[in-house]
């Protein structure tokens, strides 16, 4: 029943597709396997289409019994707690519940920082989570309490610090040992999360400038933006391992926000010396989206 869900959510039927689903997790429930380890697996998948589809709150509801399961069988001195947490959190600020989310995130912070090496990549990753639900919690803050937004704002940076912190230092050793496996996974996982910590800190910079109501250009956010596209060169064109998909769009939303950046700069009449640089940016965003189109309609075409 559930293979026959999944095959027909893969043939675009989703309706009849989750009848089956949840009708084989209704089965395994009443045979008393509601805990196990296929259950789970059933209850993720349905979770996942419920989020494709649009579908948070289902999806919520899902994965807080998928977590309540795990906390009651596992506890939280498990990795696999811990990834669901995270899921939930991710879900949760989707929908806009900040603070749950945060107080989830933080914890599943506090289980790596117990389980696994303080520079392991998870680490980072999971400061750089934190950091967005804080900078999501800025825009609000910073209609009703300037100085609390800026506190957060503080935060989100030294949050931002550590991951990128982290990141290149996962990076750097893995050109030092230039192995494949489970390293190149590693390799790849950094590379994104430098990425997006970098994009995220020059986001960051903008938007202090705007709460503090700072003149000027931005220059802190332009220097974060230009060290992503440096990082990009660096270790994604010159280490083959660490090339794929994922690592191009980050990069991509590297490049467009630093245009827009400095198209922003030269149209406020701050800086009409830079029209190259745009060009330059501009036909290489041209470049990375040709490469990436005919890849982005392979996976939307895969589940």
């Amino acid at each position: 029943m559930y293979h026959l869900g999944t095959v027909l959510y893969l043939q675009g039927n989703e309706k009849d597709s989750v009848v089956l689903i949840q009708d084989s997790i209704r089965i395994l429930e009443e045979g008393g396997q509601g805990e196990s380890i296929m259950c789970i697996k059933r209850l993720r998948y349905l979770a996942q289409i419920y989020l494709r589809s649009n579908r948070p709150e289902e999806a919520e509801n899902l994965q807080r019994k998928i977590l309540h399961i795990l906390e009651l069988t596992k506890g939280w001195d498990s990795m696999e707690t811990v990834f669901a947490a995270e899921g939930l959190a991710l879900t949760l600020q989707a929908v806009g519940d900040l603070q749950e989310s945060q107080e989830l995130l933080e914890r599943c912070l506090n289980v790596r920082k117990m389980l696994l090496p303080e520079d392991h990549i998870q680490v980072g990753g999971n400061m750089l989570k934190i950091a967005r639900v804080a900078m999501l919690n800025i825009n609000r803050l910073r209609r009703t309490n300037v100085s609390d937004a800026i506190a957060e704002l503080d935060k989100a940076k030294d949050l931002l610090g550590n991951s990128i912190r982290i990141a290149q230092g996962v990076l750097v050793k893995f050109a030092k040992d230039n192995r494949e496996s489970e390293d190149q996974k590693d390799g790849q996982a950094a590379l994104i999360i430098l990425l997006q910590s970098l994009d995220a800190l020059g986001l960051l910079e903008i938007t202090r400038q705007e709460v503090e109501e700072s003149p000027g250009h931005p220059l802190e956010a332009e220097n974060a933006l230009r060290q992503c596209i440096s990082f990009f060169k660096e270790f994604g064109m010159q280490k083959p391992a660490l090339d794929s998909p994922q690592v191009k769009t980050e990069y991509l939303s590297c490049l467009k926000h630093l245009s827009n950046l400095i198209s922003d700069s030269m149209n406020d009449g701050r800086d009409k010396s830079k029209t190259t640089t745009l060009q330059e940016l501009n036909d290489e965003i041209k470049r990375v989206e040709a490469e990436l189109s005919p890849r982005r309609k392979q996976r939307n075409s895969n589940f």
